[in-house]
């Protein structure tokens, strides 16, 4: 059983997001969207480490993820935090489809 320390990274990068979009603006709706994704990733994560090939819960998170982030970035055209999830999203989504392939 190999533990998923990717997926589990990505869930407290989400959650730091969501926690520093709090601080810093005082966003209510960073800290929940945070916390909500950031427990479907590790729970995904946790999925995954316990079966490889059950990546639907991840791949949902980080998709779904991807396409709010992302729009926000093209809307706002701000890298923090809007484009650097989305780009971790992207490549989380890139790796979960890489791994249902090998």
């Amino acid at each position: 059983m190999a533990i998923d320390w990717i997926g589990y990274g990505y869930a407290v990068a989400i959650l730091l997001g969501g926690y520093m979009g709090y601080k810093r603006k005082g966003s209510v709706m960073s800290l929940m969207a945070g916390l909500v994704f950031s427990g479907l990733s590790a729970y995904g994560a946790y999925n995954i480490s316990n079966k490889p090939t059950d990546i639907k819960v991840s791949l949902f998170a980080s998709g779904l993820l991807a396409v709010v982030m992302g729009t926000r970035y093209k809307k706002s055209g701000k890298l923090v935090p809007a484009g650097i999830m989305t780009v971790l999203s992207l490549l989380m989504v890139f790796r979960l489809l890489l791994q249902m392939v090998v």
